[in-house]
């Protein structure tokens, strides 16, 4: 089974845990739903091949698939890896955290949710799993039309580090650097 970490925040509680294969199917959807989303705010990072279902399948096959539900629903699906992502070796610029860390991807929230102010908590949640395995970066990257993630990255602590190239494209490279002690309940 895998990891879980709750916070327990104003809208309810919030559980940020490993996606299971029964779920793929609604995790898919969340994905299908931001590129929608993506294309409705005039931009395309995602396109119609990638994330596919198989992106998706092979992220809950290795266990960094991950949800984030509320109650019982699942409003968000993003991949966590903690294996590193080779393009990030490659910077032009630089990191301020060493190996081991976690790299955040393909992050989207159900429509449902969207817009209720969740980043903050599943940013939260992220930094206690990763503070839980002792991992002292996180790490992200996103097309330079996508104007709100880089908002959210950079409301949520994420600094510019430089850019990388993922899959042939330039991207802005964060990352954030997690502190203290787990704060999870």
């Amino acid at each position: 089974m895998g990891q879980t970490v709750n916070f327990k925040g104003c809208v309810s509680m919030k559980t940020l845990k490993t996606a299971q294969m029964d779920e793929l199917c609604q995790c898919y959807e969340i994905i299908n739903a931001g590129k929608r989303f993506q294309r409705e705010q005039g931009f395309v990072q995602w396109t119609d091949d990638y994330p596919n279902i198989d992106t998706i399948k092979d992220d809950i096959e290795r266990k960094k698939g991950y949800i984030v539900k509320i109650g019982d629903k699942i409003a968000a699906y993003m991949c966590i890896d903690f294996e590193g992502e080779p393009a990030y070796d490659h910077i032009r610029g630089g990191w301020h955290t060493t190996k081991p860390y976690a790299v955040v991807h393909r992050m989207a929230f159900d429509a449902a949710f969207r817009g209720m102010g969740l980043t903050e908590s599943v940013f939260c949640l992220i930094e206690d799993l990763c503070r839980s395995r002792g991992v002292k970066g996180i790490r992200a990257d996103t097309d330079f039309s996508n104007k709100r993630m880089q908002h959210i990255l950079e409301k949520n602590g994420f600094l510019k580090c430089g850019t990388i190239v993922f899959q042939g494209d330039d991207r802005l490279a964060y990352e954030k650097t997690v502190s203290g002690s787990l704060g999870a309940v």
